[in-house]
């Protein structure tokens, strides 16, 4: 694994106050766990059991241990070349190494280059996909591109019916079949979208547990049909993760990346839980870009993913 300290290519424009403040709120459990576990570290001389605490204060704080090592070895490396003395001196230090590491992850998406632009959602259940797809909606809508909606989820009617209830608030049209799967649906939905000019699909799934090998290949399937109905799409395969998940999300990410290629991640539900450095160990050891995070229940809590910011709420 190489080394997270560089120079970054990337000057990203400051996020506005109240973009800063929901993510400010919606990390405090994730930032009160790793301040607890760096304790008064940062006053402590420097030495090799400094290092082995500040390791244990990452792992706690839900960075993986492989990806822990790592920032250790070039924390100790950087201290070394500068001759460091003062453990004060390398908080900066882990913050710009925690950016770096993040900041290749932070790839917004980009729907110029196909019309419609198709969006498939996946994840286990209870991850957050249909709520995502709501918010997404309007993010979209606010940037003034038309939307439908594929309600692809056809093992719960509660999904069809939490979709369309979307779909009214947004004002925007939800593809449903009473008998049909979910390959067939998001087919229809995409031909639909052609028919009527629309720019973006949104298109749910059922949840899944990449445990459930029949499961994994109905999603499978559902890709060859999107292709079938439009040979570029998906543009994007997204994974929703509930950020309370912590290290088990890594084997989520790897077994639909393995399954359906994923193309970007959103993590949800990070106001909720004390793992946020589970988005640390992903960049890490199976980096794939993340389009956006979720800080809140409300429409405007979904943000795009902006490592630098990340990291400063994160650390304080």
């Amino acid at each position: 694994m190489f080394g997270f300290f560089r120079k970054s290519s990337q000057t990203p424009e400051p996020p506005s106050e109240g973009w800063w403040n929901r993510l400010t709120s919606g990390l405090s459990h994730s930032r009160t766990k790793l301040t607890q576990g760096l304790g008064g570290l940062f006053s402590r001389p420097l030495d090799d059991a400094w290092f082995e605490s500040m390791e244990e204060a990452l792992i706690s704080a839900d960075v993986g241990a492989r990806t822990s090592q790592t920032l250790i070895n070039d924390l100790k490396r950087e201290a070394r070349q500068q001759h460091i003395k003062d453990a004060s001196e390398l908080k900066p230090l882990l913050k710009t190494a925690l950016v770096n590491l993040l900041q290749p992850l932070e790839r917004p998406m980009d729907n110029r280059a196909h019309h419609p632009f198709v969006i498939l959602f996946v994840g286990v259940n209870g991850a957050g996909k249909t709520t995502t797809i709501g918010k997404l909606a309007q993010h979209f809508q606010q940037l003034g591109h038309s939307v439908l909606l594929a309600a692809g989820d056809t093992f719960r009617a509660a999904a069809v019916a939490q979709l369309l209830e979307w779909g009214e608030r947004n004002q925007v049209p939800v593809i449903t079949q009473e008998k049909g799967d979910s390959a067939a649906v998001i087919f229809d939905a995409i031909h639909a979208a052609r028919a009527r000019n629309i720019d973006v699909v949104l298109a749910d799934t059922a949840g899944r547990l990449p445990t459930q090998l029949h499961l994994m290949e109905e999603i499978r399937k559902v890709r060859r049909v999107v292709t079938k109905a439009d040979p570029s799409a998906p543009h994007e395969v997204l994974l929703v993760l509930d950020a309370g998940t912590g290290q088990n999300a890594l084997a989520q990410v790897r077994a639909f990346d393995e399954a359906i290629q994923l193309t970007g991640l959103v993590v949800t539900k990070l106001d909720g839980t004390a793992r946020g450095g589970m988005l640390v160990t992903l960049a890490g050891e199976h980096p794939i870009p993340i389009r956006f995070i979720g800080v809140g229940e409300g429409l405007e809590d979904l943000l795009p993913f902006d490592a630098r910011s990340f990291v400063d709420a994160l650390v304080e």
